[in-house]
């Protein structure tokens, strides 16, 4: 029978849960590296036993861990993440000149053929990829030493690349999305980036329609459409059908184009999904109340989801790394609060309940479908 593995990671470490193809009943497993913050968990497309972990603390650093059994088991591997050649500098908050410092790991995106390959995007702004399943890391260096580089400065949250998206037809194209440089895409496997950025504007900057500066949440793609992608931008909803040349929002009717995630559904790359909130300075719903949003359209026409989730006094985050489909029918929504809840659908949004309560604030969510 087939299942559903999800994946959290919150500030006190990482939980698994399973459950079967109907998507009723949960077994929770963790937390395993209880303590730690897990910024990213994720699983191989291409071994569903192979998983990779962020973990972080201020005190000790940064490490990657992996498992080979289903997160049964968890081994440490690769923590070295140095930057290419001198790093040269960036701008802060307020303008100056900065180093370029490492951080943490942010994300982590398997290789869509081959398990022992994985891509981290990291703080400050920058990817890199191992292919020895996470024992070593080297810099891509060409995304970091683009032309606008010197040019990029931190969002509110640091300056992390936060998304990673694999084109499942051209190998070579891949796209990035950085908080607070933008989205960039490569087309001949890493060697070589350039912003795609045309079509946004961001009023908080000098030049609100600048080739980069944009502070990009988030970014969706369905695998059957892969030059059409979705935006959770800091503020507006945007849409691109010709792989990030051109952007146009389709924010339409939410009451807040402001939020962190956003994803397509499974079987209809036209449906999306996002969580509003209120404002970049009130990271809470509207009105209090917790609600998912779908467009069946593409975008411009969006419904509030509301059935099971809490319609009052609601004053907790959904973060940009926090929701998840997997790829059943019909495909179940998943995602964690800063509440520490993690809220499931498995009637593609029409109806929700919490599969977990009261773990720490969850910072990702991702899932797989088990054969």
């Amino acid at each position: 029978m087939s299942g559903v593995r999800v994946l959290v990671g919150t500030r006190k470490g990482a939980f698994v849960l399973t459950s079967d193809g109907k998507r009723g009943g949960w077994e929770i497993a963790g937390p395993h590296f209880g303590g730690w913050e897990m910024y990213h968990l994720k699983a191989s497309p291409a071994d569903p036993n192979r998983l990779y972990a962020a973990q972080s603390t201020g005190w000790f650093g940064q490490l990657i861990q992996r498992s080979n059994d289903g997160g049964k088991t968890w081994e440490p591997v690769g923590n070295k993440f140095v930057y290419d050649g001198e790093p040269g500098t960036h701008l802060w908050y307020d303008g100056t000149p900065r180093p370029w410092e490492f951080k943490r790991v942010w994300h982590l995106e398997p290789s869509l053929a081959d398990p022992d390959t994985i891509y981290a995007g990291v703080e400050d702004a920058a990817l890199f990829r191992s292919t020895d399943a996470g024992q070593t890391w080297e810099e891509l260096s060409g995304l970091r030493r683009h032309e606008t580089g010197p040019n990029w400065a931190p969002g509110a949250g640091g300056m992390c690349l936060h998304t990673i998206i694999q084109d499942p037809v051209d190998a070579d194209r891949m796209f990035v999305a950085i908080s607070a440089a933008g989205a960039f895409r490569t087309d001949d496997a890493g060697k070589t980036w350039r912003p795609v950025n045309r079509g946004l504007r961001s009023e908080q900057i000098p030049n609100p329609t600048a080739e980069v500066g944009h502070c990009v949440h988030r970014l969706a793609m369905h695998p059957s459409r892969p030059k059409t992608l979705f935006m959770q931008k800091h503020w507006d909803v945007m849409r691109t059908d010709d792989g990030g040349e051109s952007w146009r929002e389709v924010s339409g009717n939410l009451p807040s184009d402001f939020g962190f995630p956003i994803d397509v559904h499974a079987h209809e790359p036209e449906t999306i999904y996002v969580v509003p909130i209120k404002s970049d300075s009130e990271h809470y719903p509207p009105d209090g109340k917790l609600r998912v949003y779908r467009s069946r359209t593409g975008g411009d026409e969006w419904e509030p989801l509301t059935k099971g989730l809490p319609q009052s006094d609601v004053y907790l985050n959904v973060l940009r790394d926090a929701m998840a489909v997997d790829s059943l029918d019909p495909c179940g929504i998943y995602f964690g609060t800063s509440g520490g809840q993690v809220y499931a659908s498995a009637d593609a949004g029409d109806s929700w309940a919490p599969i977990a309560r009261n773990l720490p604030a969850v910072l990702s969510v991702e899932v797989q479908t088990l054969k």
